[in-house]
C-alpha cells in the first residue's frame, strides 16, 4: 500500500514500531515510518473505536497522534525519527498536560 522507492545511499536509522525493530531512512517521519512498516491504523478514535491513520503528513489533521519515546499524543508527521526511537500507537483519547497538578 505505501511503498518508497529504494534509495540505497540514503543514511538510515533503526526505530522500534509497537514492539518490532524497523530500519528506515533517518529523514523519514515517525508516521511515514509506520506506514512503511505497514502499520494501517496508528490510533483509535476515542468517540467510536474506529481506527485512524495519517492523513495529512503536514500536521494539520492530528489523525497522526502517536506515543513517541513514551511522550503520549505526539504528531508522528512533524516528528523526525532517530536512531533508537520508540514508536506506538495511541490508544483512545488524546491526553493534555496543562503543566500543573491534577484539578
Amino acid at each position: 500500500m505505501f511503498r518508497k522507492l529504494p534509495d540505497p545511499a540514503a543514511p538510515t536509522v533503526t526505530v522500534t514500531i509497537d514492539g518490532r525493530a524497523h530500519t528506515v531512512a533517518a529523514h523519514e517521519t515517525a508516521a511515514s515510518a509506520a506506514l512503511l512498516a505497514g502499520m494501517g491504523a496508528t490510533r483509535r478514535s476515542p468517540v467510536t473505536g474506529e481506527p485512524r491513520a495519517p492523513f495529512c503528513m503536514m500536521g494539520v489533521c492530528y489523525e497522526c497522534l502517536m506515543v513517541i519515546d513514551d511522550v503520549p499524543s505526539r504528531q508522528a508527521c512533524l516528528v523526525t525519527v532517530a536512531d533508537g526511537m520508540r514508536i506506538d500507537r495511541q490508544p483512545g483519547a488524546r491526553a493534555l498536560d496543562f503543566g500543573g497538578e491534577d484539578a
